[in-house]
């Protein structure tokens, strides 16, 4: 009778997070296409969503079943989390302009670099993990400084609002301002957490 030895299953979650983030990168570019004047980029931006999707939860099943994760698996899952929720976010941006019939303006576009900026860094952090940690949380720290850099055009657009007559016109642009905001809540999640993790490594 033939025995059959299993070994653990141990799989590359880093590499998956990595693609998970590359892939979320990309779609931070097509929102920065679109909010640059490129309104099919709104059709990459959601095959890119998907993508991110199907990946993050590639991520999840195999984290399930792994036997020995190279970072806690709390820690992995809220990454992978967190970052899922900058795409989506980016997506519903896109589609709550599209409601509203209102075009991408001047701060909307400034913001939108900024957050693909930050993700990159993100990004950037997520290959550092498990190799290099100073790498990593200083990459970390590099999407924060840009998710406040996006927190100024914020400020300064809300302000100018106050100088604009056209009530749905305010409204409108109000809430698409605070999505960008929100946006750059969920990166700093992500930053935060990556801190994290590395600190309970050490």
């Amino acid at each position: 009778m033939t025995k059959h030895w299993f070994l653990p299953k141990n799989p590359n979650l880093l590499g998956l997070l990595c693609e998970q983030a590359t892939i979320t990168v990309d779609g931070m570019h097509a929102l920065v296409a679109w909010a640059a004047g490129e309104p099919a980029a709104a059709d990459d931006l959601r095959d890119y969503e998907h993508h991110a999707d199907d990946k993050k939860r590639q991520l999840w099943r195999e984290l399930r079943d792994a036997f020995s994760p190279p970072f806690d698996a709390e820690d992995l899952f809220s990454l992978s989390s967190d970052l899922d929720e900058v795409l989506n976010a980016g997506k519903n941006l896109v589609r709550e302009l599209e409601v509203m019939k209102l075009t991408p303006d001047g701060p909307t576009r400034e913001m939108t670099l900024l957050l693909a900026e930050a993700t990159q860094h993100l990004a950037d952090a997520f290959v550092c993990l498990g190799q290099d940690e100073r790498d990593a949380t200083e990459s970390a720290d590099a999407a924060i400084k840009s998710v406040r850099r996006v927190e100024h055009v914020y400020r300064s657009a809300m302000s100018a609002l106050l100088e604009v007559d056209d009530l749905r016109e305010v409204i409108g642009r109000r809430e698409v301002y605070r999505r960008l905001s929100r946006m750059g809540d969920h990166i700093h999640a992500v930053a935060d957490r990556i801190w994290y993790a590395v600190m309970k490594e050490a």
